[in-house]
C-alpha cells in the first residue's frame, strides 16, 4: 500500500531486481512481461555486481562510482527513496538494498513479499518500461565498515574476532548437491542459517521483528561480531536485512563468500 501510494512520486524510485541463477536472462523476460508501473529493471549480473576475475567470487560488489552512475540514470538523488523488489521470498532485492547501503545511500527499502505480494494483493502491473530521466545527482560515500574480505576471514579463523553466518541451504552448506560452485562445503566455524528462514506467509514476507529477533538471539552472538556470507554474497544480504528488521544492526558482509573462498584451495575448508 505504501508503494502504491507513491507510484507517481518523483521522490520515490522503484527497481525490479528479479533474477534466476539458472537463467541470467529470466529477470529481463519477467520484467518485459509485467512489472510494477514506473519500475526500472536492475541486472543482478551487470548493474548490481562488478567484473568477475575467476577468483573474486560470482557476484563481486560493483564499483561504487559505476553503481552511483547507474542510479543517476534512474534519476536518483541523495534524498531519493529507493524501493527494491524481487519475485518474493528471494534474495535479489536484499542484495540491491545492501549495495545501496554500501555506497552510502540509506534511503532504500525492500518491498515485503516482492512481486508475488504486489500481484497477489491486486495491485496494478504494466509491460511498459519508463524512460530513464538520467538527471540524478547521487554521489557515492562507500562504507567500508560494512564489508570484510578474505584476509579478514582468514585472520578471524585464528583470532576469533567474528563469527560467520552462512545463508545457503543446509545441503550446500554441508557440501551436498552443489551445482553452482566447483567445490562443495563451508568455511570452518560457520553457522548455517538458510536465508529462507527469514520468510513466512503466502507471499514470502519477512517474519515479524520479534520472531526474527528471537531466532537471531538464539544464535548467541552479538551483532557486532557477526559477518554474513553465502555462496556469492547475495543471499547473505537477506540475513543481514533480517537482523536490521529485528532491531539488531551492526553486522557485516563477506561479499566474496564461498565462491571466492573456495577458489583458493589453500584456504581452510570443511568439505564432504
Amino acid at each position: 500500500d505504501q508503494v502504491y501510494a507513491h507510484l507517481n512520486d518523483a521522490a520515490w524510485v522503484i527497481v525490479d531486481c528479479r533474477h534466476l541463477l539458472q537463467d541470467f536472462d529470466a529477470g529481463r523476460r519477467m520484467y518485459d512481461a509485467a512489472h510494477i508501473p514506473g519500475a526500472f529493471f536492475v541486472s543482478a549480473e551487470d548493474d548490481a555486481a562488478g567484473p568477475k576475475t575467476g577468483t573474486n567470487g560470482r557476484h563481486p560488489l560493483p564499483d561504487p562510482q559505476r553503481f552511483a552512475g547507474f542510479l543517476r540514470e534512474l534519476g536518483v538523488n541523495a534524498d531519493t527513496q529507493l524501493i527494491a523488489y524481487d519475485a518474493g521470498a528471494d534474495m535479489w532485492a536484499a542484495r540491491f538494498w545492501y549495495v545501496c547501503r554500501y555506497i552510502g545511500h540509506d534511503a532504500v527499502a525492500v518491498l515485503d513479499g516482492g512481486f508475488a505480494a504486489w500481484t497477489g494483493m491486486g495491485k496494478p502491473i504494466t509491460a511498459q518500461p519508463p524512460e530513464r530521466p538520467g538527471n540524478g545527482t547521487i554521489t557515492p560515500r562507500p562504507r567500508t565498515d560494512l564489508v570484510v574480505d578474505a584476509n579478514d576471514v582468514l585472520q578471524s579463523l585464528e583470532g576469533k574476532t567474528f563469527s560467520l553466518i552462512d545463508a545457503r541451504g543446509a545441503d550446500r552448506f554441508n557440501g551436498k548437491n552443489e551445482t553452482v560452485d566447483p567445490v562443495g562445503g563451508h568455511i570452518p566455524g560457520a553457522i548455517n542459517r538458510p536465508f529462507r528462514s527469514n520468510y513466512t506467509g503466502p507471499f514470502g514476507q519477512f517474519k515479524r521483528p520479534d520472531e526474527l529477533r528471537a531466532e537471531f538471539e538464539a544464535i548467541g552472538i552479538p551483532p557486532q561480531r557477526i559477518v554474513h556470507q553465502c555462496g556469492s554474497g547475495v543471499s547473505a544480504a537477506v540475513n543481514l536485512l533480517g537482523m536490521e528488521i529485528a532491531g539488531m544492526p551492526g553486522t557485516r558482509l563477506y561479499p566474496g563468500s564461498w565462491s571466492e573462498w573456495s577458489a583458493d584451495r589453500s584456504r581452510p575448508m570443511v568439505t564432504p
